[in-house]
């Protein structure tokens, strides 16, 4: 007994990735040309050594490996350069705690993320949705990267505190969740404490940001608690201070620390990474008119000009498959590590405990022997009936296993919504000269997308009845798998 995880009998490839330089490793490389960077890899082996800085890593580049490391999460545990940052500004919430305190906070958390109260927040997206176009102007630009992660952190920000954000609040959130995810990236790639500590203009932006969101999350606690009359708010935050309590489903009462950490995780990782999503979705639209079109027959048929609510979600089959392609081609959660916990074997490789494992959504979701002609955005490819089996680990735009995203249904819906909503109003066009420039940090998207929007004619009214029945046929054929269930092992731990 020596703790090695179980393998597969295949015949695993082990190399080392070409280009290490003194100090900073493949610093550089994965900075400047991070995705180039990702797909030469393969071309190594199935398991490829790289060096973040000093630190010696390992990527697993074939699915079953990162499968394999995705089930096993006592081995493989959150962990290494990307959660050692995450953790002094998420502290131990969800997304950053050890195996061995997860499932007593996804208990916690799981209530507000049941389909139940998804479909309750179906409103919501859509009026922020349609507060987001409110001032545009047929013919003038739009921000868009800007406009999404306003609609997302307007989103968020309710589902977590339900009003206590106004909304230059939210804004400010949206700028600091901006300085600080362009500070993340740097620091995973190459994670030498020194560099970060001096005080050039870059890294003060970031303890500022960090410093400003965790004030903006205590000051909207103890605003609630000063309150008794908000005090059993139907939100997040009421879901944690009545844990604090003892009245929650927790055995035990939480801290107030805990409190603050899980507000922070919620705030960050909903609000960029649905911003992220959603930004992708109409750059790529833009750029693929046939798409387009057969998107906006959908939404004009089957809402004739209104904003969808939760019994239309299931009768938007396209946008669902539009959404689900985006998430493939472009995952805002394209880089993850993991720390292994004890002496193991991954892909024939020894390795020992404390060990930094990587695997990379984007590199998998683009492998030609998992999905044919990856580089294309075909959102057809989800269709019912048409989709193909996805192999174990190559589709994991919410990760998989026991410690899938808690919140992956609530962000398909959001995407749906807001791309339904606003697609059913406007089309949004590439300025003349763009360029994709798709430089990824932390999450990956476009970050600076500008684009001119054009008003739209809807369908009439009278199409919304046909359009269901078609919709309700079509919906009935099997689906192998879709973003939501790609790489679930069917286990629920909530």
């Amino acid at each position: 007994m020596n703790g090695a995880a179980p393998e597969k009998d295949h015949a695993w490839t082990v190399g080392t990735a070409p280009g290490i330089f003194p100090f900073i490793g493949h610093g550089i490389a994965l900075f400047r040309r991070p995705l180039d960077f990702l797909n030469s890899l393969p071309d190594r082996g199935d398991l490829v050594e790289i060096r973040l800085g000093p630190l010696r890593a390992w990527m697993a580049c074939h699915p079953e490996l990162v499968h394999q490391l995705l089930m096993d999460t006592r081995t493989f545990d959150k962990g290494g350069p990307l959660y050692d940052r995450l953790r002094p500004l998420m502290g131990n919430g969800l997304v950053t705690c050890p195996h061995d305190s997860y499932r007593r906070q996804r208990r916690l958390l799981q209530t507000d993320f049941r389909p139940s109260r998804i479909a309750e927040h179906t409103a919501l997206m859509g009026r922020e949705a349609e507060s987001t176009f409110r001032g545009w102007r047929a013919g003038e630009p739009v921000d868009v990267s800007a406009e999404m992660l306003a609609l997302t952190t307007r989103v968020i920000s309710h589902v977590l505190f339900s009003d206590s954000l106004d909304r230059a609040t939210a804004a400010e959130v949206r700028d600091c969740l901006a300085a600080i995810v362009r500070g993340l990236f740097v620091r995973t790639a190459v994670p030498v404490d020194a560099l970060f500590r001096v005080p050039t203009p870059a890294n003060r932006r970031y303890r500022r940001a960090v410093e400003r969101i965790h004030a903006i999350v205590d000051g909207v606690v103890e605003e609630r608690r000063r309150d008794p009359r908000r005090a059993d708010r139907h939100d997040l935050l009421g879901t944690l201070l009545a844990a604090t309590r003892g009245d929650g489903e927790t055995a035990a009462a939480i801290s107030e620390q805990e409190v603050h950490d899980q507000l922070v995780t919620f705030l960050l990782t909903g609000a960029e990474s649905n911003a992220l999503c959603l930004a992708s979705t109409f750059d790529l639209l833009a750029r693929h008119p046939e798409v387009e079109r057969r998107l906006h027959d959908e939404v004009d048929t089957v809402l004739g000009g209104r904003c969808p609510g939760p019994e239309d979600l299931p009768h938007l089959t396209y946008t669902r498959c539009v959404v689900t392609e985006t998430l493939r081609h472009r995952p805002p959660g394209w880089l993850f590590t993991r720390l292994t916990t004890k002496e193991t074997v991954l892909g024939g490789q020894r390795l020992p405990a404390g060990a930094t494992v990587l695997y990379s959504p984007y590199l998998l979701q683009h492998d030609p022997a998992s999905f044919p002609d990856p580089d294309r955005f075909l959102p057809a490819r989800w269709l019912p009936g048409q989709a193909t089996a996805v192999p174990h680990g190559a589709m994991l735009p919410f990760s998989a296993g026991s410690r899938k995203c808690i919140g992956d249904r609530f962000a398909v819906a959001e995407a749906m919504v807001a791309v339904a909503t606003i697609a059913g109003r406007w089309r949004l066009r590439h300025r003349p000269g763009y360029t994709e420039r798709l430089r990824p940090a932390a999450t990956l998207g476009p970050r600076s997308l500008v684009m001119t929007c054009e008003p739209r004619v809807h369908a009439p009214l009278g199409a919304t009845s046909r359009a269901r029945s078609l919709a309700i046929r079509a919906t009935a054929a099997p689906r192998v798998q879709d973003s939501r269930t790609a790489g679930d092992n069917g286990d629920d731990d909530a």
